[in-house]
């Protein structure tokens, strides 16, 4: 019988492990470029529908609001129907209003179709499932952080190559206020492309897919096939009586939050307040999220490391200290006067989120195993209530620096939480051992 990958054979789709690495960070990746393909364009929609500041907050509340009950749905779905169809479905119908928005003619029905798109936000929840089904507790922290990290940076491609793509539209004479839509075309093919694929490349673990398993009455390594005979909603009930789940989910709204709030009015700021291009403040822009092809991982694969060298409380302490690092960057930043420096500081309190986000979820699987779902969707959920709450505070001050300044104490406040999570003694050697549960 198939049984969890305890290595990561980065150059290979021979096994149903790597096969489902690569095309779940492939699909996040499309998922996030689509998610985030407007946020480059604000400034031309921006003009084009006479936005204030106080509508652009909406918009970008609406970006992530509802990837909050999407999140908390689809982690449950994964431990009912499997990651393959949970991912294809998010796929197909996430591309519906990717290409509306594109037809949208004026604010409301712009920020109606923005709030749709969020939904296509979730499936860094299945991307997170996937991974820990398939590979063992030794390497899972490294392949949870590095699928997440190469599919988030599609946030940061989103950032660079949307207004090239505008731009060369508008080089073979397409009117501007076309361009950006035929440009938003373009994700929303891609998300039917990449359905089709992980339908027909896919399997939900390594014995098989869950129908067929819970057919032939067979089991496997995880629990989530036997939980999803009780429904997804154990699975969900289950995370939810867990306190670390919570406490993680405070410091993944800290941290993944953060990351969403910056690709949403990066742009925005760069133009606003240093007199930017479209084009340089999306390039400025794009290495933020660029920064997830590598520093997400390193993220994971540090906490794996200090894990085997030390215990489970390594990888929390590890969090504790990149939380830190992430708040103090952040405040460089909105203090960041000259554009160099807040390219500088960017990239610097960048590089601390990124690698908090791929701690955390090395954090996951360890948990609670039998509610898998539950766990990854509620911790999930927190990073888009971080970056909902980011952005009411945005509406409320008016300012995006004032803004910045406050988040950079809010994330070194929520860096207690992160150390709150400690197991205790007893239980961390079986959970690295054999990825069983401290309780």
């Amino acid at each position: 019988m198939a049984s969890k990958a305890n290595r990561i054979d980065l150059f290979t789709i021979r096994t149903p492990q790597m096969r489902a690495f690569h095309l779940t960070w492939m699909a996040f990746f499309t998922c996030f470029f689509a998610w985030f393909a407007c946020a480059p364009l604000m400034p031309v929609i921006k003009g084009e529908f006479g936005l204030t500041i106080g509508q652009i907050a909406n918009i970008n509340i609406a970006a992530v609001a509802i990837t909050i009950l999407v999140r908390l749905v689809v982690g449950p779905m994964c431990d009912r129907f499997g990651p393959r169809k949970t991912y294809t479905w998010l796929l197909a119908l996430g591309a519906i209003p990717v290409l509306g928005v594109a037809a949208s003619q004026s604010y409301e029905s712009f920020l109606f179709f923005r709030l749709l798109i969020g939904a296509v936000g979730a499936s860094f929840v299945i991307t997170q499932y996937h991974t820990s089904v398939m590979f063992g507790p030794n390497v899972v922290g490294t392949a949870n952080a590095a699928a997440a990290g190469w599919g988030n940076a599609g946030g940061g491609a989103a950032q660079a190559l949307m207004p090239l793509l505008l731009g060369a539209l508008v080089m073979l004479g397409v009117s501007e206020g076309m361009g950006w839509r035929a440009a938003l075309v373009v994700p929303g093919v891609l998300m039917l492309v990449m359905a089709v694929l992980y339908w027909r490349y896919t399997q939900d673990c390594p014995e098989g897919n869950y129908d067929d398993m819970r057919a032939a009455g067979m089991s496997a390594a995880g629990a989530p096939v036997e939980a999803g005979k009780k429904g997804g909603w154990a699975s969900f009930r289950a995370a939810a009586s867990n306190y670390r789940v919570w406490l993680l989910f405070v410091t993944y709204g800290a941290c993944f939050g953060i990351e969403i709030f910056i690709h949403n009015i990066a742009a925005v700021y760069y133009v606003d307040h240093f007199d930017l291009t479209i084009g340089q403040a999306g390039m400025a822009a794009g290495s933020f999220g660029l920064l997830a092809l590598f520093a997400r991982a390193l993220g994971g694969w540090i906490s794996d490391k200090m894990a085997l060298r030390g215990t489970l409380n390594s990888r929390v302490t590890l969090l504790f200290i990149l939380m830190i690092g992430e708040g103090l960057g952040l405040l460089w930043f909105a203090r960041a006067d000259t554009i160099v420096f807040a390219v500088i500081a960017m990239l610097v309190f960048g590089l601390f989120t990124h690698m908090a986000c791929g701690a955390t979820y090395a954090l996951v699987p360890f948990i609670d195993r039998k509610a898998l779902g539950g766990v990854a969707g509620i911790i999930g959920a927190g990073g888009n209530v971080g970056a909902v709450m980011a952005g009411f505070l945005m509406k409320g001050t008016g300012d995006i620096r004032h803004t910045l300044a406050i988040l950079s104490g809010l994330v070194i406040f929520s860096a207690l939480c992160a150390i709150a999570v400690r197991f205790t003694a007893g239980a961390d050697e079986p959970s690295l051992a054999s990825g069983a549960v401290a309780s």
